[in-house]
């Protein structure tokens, strides 16, 4: 097995991008009407400091995950923080890196311009990325809540 390639989304990549979200949004039970993966695509594209934006992971040449990511403002922090909104790889890929690896490349990006708050969520039965997170990062202990 070769390396694994993290590098920011393409044009081209449209394609695998679309494949590997769709999975992602599988896994979370979820479907988006065909709009919102337009919006989205575009959004990835579209310059601004608060614009998504996408890594994806490669091996062998072949997709095998992905990540978004945002920033935005603090209240406690003259720099902005990241969130790291999307992260999938590849059912048959877990286990192997890509998850690491795109978690790295995001923080590597966030600290080329100063940002050391990267942060992310996932569902409490996440189990198999949960030992990833547990293992790269600290958990916090805080618990969300939305306005639905």
């Amino acid at each position: 097995m070769t390396d694994i390639i993290v590098r920011p989304l393409a044009q081209s990549d449209h394609a695998d991008w679309q494949r590997l979200w769709t999975a992602y949004l599988t896994f979370y039970e979820t479907k988006l009407p065909q709009e919102v993966y337009a919006v989205t695509w575009k959004r990835l594209f579209t310059a601004g400091e608060f614009e998504p934006k996408g890594f994806i992971a490669t091996l062998d040449g072949k997709a095998v995950g992905l990540t978004h990511y945002l920033y935005h403002r603090s209240c406690w922090s003259e720099k902005n923080n990241c969130y790291l909104q999307d992260l999938f790889a590849d059912p048959d890929m877990r286990g192997k890196g890509v998850g690491a690896a795109l978690i790295e490349a995001v923080k590597q990006e966030a600290g080329k311009i100063g940002v050391k708050n990267v942060y992310w969520m996932t569902h409490e039965t996440n189990a198999t990325a949960r030992k990833l997170y547990d293992y790269v990062a600290r958990r916090t202990g805080f618990i969300e809540y939305d306005l639905l």
